[in-house]
């Protein structure tokens, strides 16, 4: 797997400072990416044991809240057995610190047994991965205002809360134990 970049105080991708990953490599290609340079598989640089140390000593500090994950596209099979090891050894290492992950495929269609990005390593991934936002950008809906995601279709997902519970359950501000709504609560007309 190649990366893009390694950002160690980043505030834009979650809450808090945190740790990110970019990724290499994306089939999605959404028109209007912010990142287009990332679809290319070698793009940047090859990610390595010593990348690995890299990441885990950036997040070896009291201030940062955890790791993100962006891309290109963590869930591409071909990134998914290198994302799996360092997810293992960040919940090892660090496990009061939170993971989200930023995904152009769905929680409960893409990722589940039989799913288009479906590998003996995505279990594994989702397992240890806290917030997920899913679903591609959709250029017309781009809306600014939005926190954390960048087209109103994408969804920002409290994954152990919607394991635990079998249905997808949607993360708001005032994070992991705050406000969920479901899909169906989100039909109803109630408002995020």
């Amino acid at each position: 797997m190649n990366f893009a970049t390694i950002k160690k105080f980043d505030v834009a991708n979650g809450p808090g400072v945190r740790v990110s990953l970019f990724v290499s490599g994306c089939n999605h290609r959404c028109k209007g990416c912010f990142n287009a340079e990332a679809w290319d598989f070698d793009y940047g640089e090859k990610y390595t044991d010593k990348t690995e140390e890299e990441i885990l000593a950036a997040l070896d500090h009291g201030f940062i809240s955890g790791l993100s994950l962006l891309g290109g596209e963590p869930f591409d099979p071909k990134n998914q057995p290198c994302v799996a090891s360092l997810l293992k050894k960040v919940k090892e290492r660090y496990p009061q610190k939170d993971v989200w992950c930023y995904t152009g495929y769905t929680f409960d269609k893409d990722l589940v047994k039989g799913g288009a990005a479906y590998t003996e390593y995505t279990d594994g991934m989702v397992s240890r991965i806290d917030v997920l936002v899913d679903g591609k950008f959709v250029e017309e809906l781009k809306d600014v205002k939005l926190r954390f995601r960048g087209s109103s279709n994408q969804r920002i997902i409290d994954v152990k809360r919607s394991l635990e519970e079998g249905r997808v359950r949607l993360w708001l501000d005032g994070g992991i134990g705050g406000s969920y709504y479901t899909d169906e609560d989100l039909a109803k007309g109630k408002k995020v």
